[in-house]
């Protein structure tokens, strides 16, 4: 029974990792007001380093014990071990230097994007806004 449980959560996790389908994608163009430099944190998010934690953590927690305490020991293993799987990825996951850019778009509003440094832009520019909340990007048009 919690053989079954860890290989359902493997594969949650697995399937969190996946890549999300691709599609249409939003458009607006405008133009650069303010270009600011920032610094973009590191990923965050539940990775590659939670479920080697899962898998290390598991193995040793299968070492313990017999019958349910060791099933006990292996589902406990695997959850200490995403979870300091997932600290020590975030640990190591470095700022990396970004840029917030104020867009005025043709419509009249105005945005803000932050992403990676394109070092192309430039206050006055021509620009298109690709997609739309955290995937935003500023691009020249």
């Amino acid at each position: 029974m919690i053989r079954a449980w860890l290989s359902i959560a493997l594969m949650a996790l697995l399937a969190a990792c996946s890549t999300p389908q691709q599609g249409e994608t939003e458009v607006r163009l405008g133009k650069v007001t303010r270009i600011e430099a920032v610094s973009i944190d590191g990923d965050h998010q539940l990775g590659l380093g939670a479920i080697i934690g899962a898998v290390a953590g598991g193995v040793l927690g299968y070492q313990i014990g017999n019958g349910t305490g060791r099933d006990v020991a292996t589902v406990a293993g695997s959850l200490l071990g995403a979870y300091g799987g997932n600290k020590v990825q975030n640990h190591y996951a470095s700022p990396r230097p970004g840029q917030h850019v104020l867009v005025l778009l043709d419509n009249g509003v105005s945005v803000g994007i932050t992403q990676p440094v394109n070092s192309a832009l430039a206050v006055g520019d021509r620009v298109r806004v690709e997609g739309v909340g955290q995937d935003a990007r500023v691009m020249r048009y």
